[in-house]
C-alpha cells in the first residue's frame, strides 16, 4: 500500500460515494428547477473581502477556519468557506440587480480548517439555494418548502425536524442585543473565553456557544421574543401561517440563531437525531442585509445550504442507472470483430464492459464483478454464422443471435 494518503480533513470518493453525491445534488437541482432556482457556478476561491466582510471578523469561520494564501504576493485569496457570499458577489459583479428577482441553485465543494466530524470534512459539499429581491415572508416559506420538498424526494424529511425561529427585524434585534448585554455582563467572569469575546461585538453569537458551562447560563438568557416589535411578529406570523398551509410541519426554537448582523427575520434549520451532536442537515434564514454590506444596494435575500455528505449518509442505496454488458471475445480472431461490436453498442446507448484479457473464467467472473445483465460471447463459430452468443447473466440461459438484429433482442436488458 502506498505510504501517500489524502490530507487530514479530506477523502476521495469512490464510485459508491459518487452515486450518492450524485442522487443528492441531481434530485436537489431537479427539485429546485420545478420552484424556478436556476443553476450557478462561482468559482471555489475568492477574494479574501467577499467573506471577511461578510461573516464577520468575530465569527470562527473567519477567526479559525478559513483557508487564506497570498496570491503572487499582492491579493489574498481565500478558498470559500460557504457559497452564499460568492452568489451575492457574482449577483453583483454581473449586473443582475436590474433582473431581479433572482432564483440561483448551487453545489458544490467548500473548505473550512476545523476537527473532522461525522458527515464533515475539511473538504466538504453543499447543496443550497438563493431567493434574491423578495422582500415578502412568502419568500421565506418558498425557500423552506423547496427544502422540505428536496428532503422528502430524497425520503429524509420524516427523519428530520424543521426548527424555526424568528430574530426580527433591525429594531428587534437591536433591543434584543441590548437586553443580551445587560444579561449576560452579569456572568461575564463565568463566560468562555471566546463569549468575552463576544459579549459587546456580537452578543447573539454566545447562544451558539458549545461551551458546557456557557450553555447552562444560557438556559436563563432574555429570548428575542422579548424585544419584538409588531412588524416583525406579523412578518413571523405570515410565514407560520403559510408553512401550516402548505402542510409544512415545524418546531419553534426560541435559542436558534444567526449571529451576524445581515440576517434577520425568518432562521431554520432541518435537524436529524441520526448524526451525532452537529444534527442539522439544511439551515438558512433571511440576510436583507447581507448585500449592502458587500458594497450593493440594499436587496432582500433568503436561502439556505445543506450539507451533501451528511445528506448522502442517510438515504437509501441509490439504485444504479444502468448495468453493462459485457462483451467476450474468444480468440484472437474475433477481437477485431468483437472491437467493432463494443463500439457499435456505444453508440446505440448501450453501456459495454469490454473483456480483452484473460481466460474464458476470468472474463467471465469479470462480467459478474461489474454487474453485467448479459454477456456476449464472439469466437470462430459465432464469426462464421455472423452471431453472437447472448448469455443472460442472471438466468445462464444462453441464445444465439444474429449480428444485424442484436441491438433488438438486446432492448429487455436496458
Amino acid at each position: 500500500m502506498s505510504s501517500l494518503q489524502p490530507v487530514k480533513g479530506t477523502h476521495d470518493l469512490l464510485p459508491a460515494d459518487i452515486a450518492r453525491h450524485r442522487m443528492v445534488t441531481d434530485t436537489a437541482q431537479h427539485v429546485s428547477g420545478l420552484y424556478a432556482y436556476e443553476e450557478i457556478a462561482t468559482p471555489i476561491f475568492e477574494s479574501t473581502q467577499v467573506f471577511s466582510r461578510t461573516l464577520g471578523d468575530t465569527s470562527d469561520v473567519v477567526t479559525k477556519e478559513m483557508y487564506t494564501f497570498s496570491h503572487k504576493g499582492k491579493e489574498s485569496i481565500t478558498l470559500r468557506p460557504e457559497n452564499t457570499a460568492s452568489v451575492m458577489r457574482s449577483f453583483m459583479s454581473n449586473g443582475m440587480q436590474r433582473q431581479i428577482p433572482c432564483r440561483f441553485f448551487y453545489r458544490g465543494p467548500m473548505f473550512r480548517y476545523e476537527r473532522p466530524q461525522k458527515g464533515r470534512q475539511r473538504q466538504f459539499h453543499q447543496i443550497g439555494i438563493e431567493c434574491i429581491g423578495i422582500p415578502d415572508a412568502l419568500a421565506d416559506v418558498e425557500v423552506i418548502a423547496t427544502g422540505a420538498h428536496i428532503l422528502k424526494e430524497l425520503g429524509v424529511l420524516e427523519r428530520t425536524t424543521l426548527e424555526i425561529n424568528t430574530l426580527g427585524d433591525t429594531e428587534s434585534r437591536n433591543a434584543y442585543r441590548t437586553k443580551l448585554i445587560e444579561y449576560f455582563t452579569r456572568y461575564e467572569n463565568d463566560l468562555s473565553y471566546d463569549s468575552k469575546e463576544r459579549l459587546t461585538r456580537n452578543p447573539m453569537r454566545i447562544l451558539d456557544s458549545k461551551d458546557e458551562n456557557d450553555r447552562k447560563i444560557i438556559v436563563d438568557a432574555p429570548e428575542m421574543n422579548d424585544a419584538m416589535n409588531t412588524t416583525s411578529r406579523e412578518f413571523f406570523d405570515r410565514v407560520l401561517e403559510h408553512l401550516d398551509l402548505l402542510g409544512v410541519k415545524y418546531q419553534l426554537n426560541s435559542r436558534l440563531v444567526r449571529g451576524l448582523d445581515y440576517y434577520c427575520h425568518t432562521a431554520f434549520e432541518f435537524v436529524t437525531t441520526e448524526l451525532g451532536a452537529q444534527g442539522a442537515v439544511m439551515a438558512g434564514g433571511r440576510y436583507d442585509g447581507l448585500i449592502e454590506q458587500m458594497g450593493g444596494k440594499p436587496t432582500p435575500g433568503v436561502g439556505w445550504a445543506a450539507g451533501v455528505e451528511r445528506l448522502a449518509m442517510m438515504i437509501d442505496e441509490p439504485v444504479a442507472q444502468s448495468h453493462p454488458i459485457s462483451v467476450i471475445p474468444i480468440g484472437d480472431e474475433a477481437f477485431p470483430k468483437a472491437y467493432e461490436l463494443v463500439n457499435r453498442l456505444r453508440h446505440e446507448n448501450f453501456a459495454v464492459d469490454f473483456s480483452i484479457s484473460g481466460n474464458m473464467k476470468k472474463r467471465m467472473n469479470r462480467a459478474n464483478d461489474v454487474g453485467a445483465v448479459a454477456a456476449l460471447m464472439l469466437g470462430e463459430d459465432e464469426l462464421a454464422r455472423d452471431a453472437v452468443t447472448v448469455r443472460n447473466m442472471k438466468t445462464g440461459e444462453q441464445t444465439e443471435v444474429a449480428l444485424s438484429s442484436l441491438e433488438e433482442h438486446l432492448v429487455c436488458y436496458r
